[in-house]
């Protein structure tokens, strides 16, 4: 991922759910995630993927 760039939601989505499928645990996806920068938000609207440095939502998933 070029991080020069403004990344979209879609590509975030990608990235995230690519982790997830390489990820043995839910523990361990998060903490791949982290590494990115970005952590996951469990909420009554449904899973939501947060940047840590702002800890604000981005996207969206599942």
């Amino acid at each position: 991922m070029n991080l020069n760039h403004t990344t979209t939601n879609r590509e975030i989505r990608d990235l995230v759910l690519r982790e997830r499928h390489l990820a043995v645990s839910d523990r361990e996806w998060e903490h791949r995630l982290r590494g990115y920068g970005y952590g996951i938000r469990d909420t009554s609207e449904g899973r939501f993927v947060t940047s840590l440095l702002k800890d604000a939502p981005l996207c969206q998933i599942g």
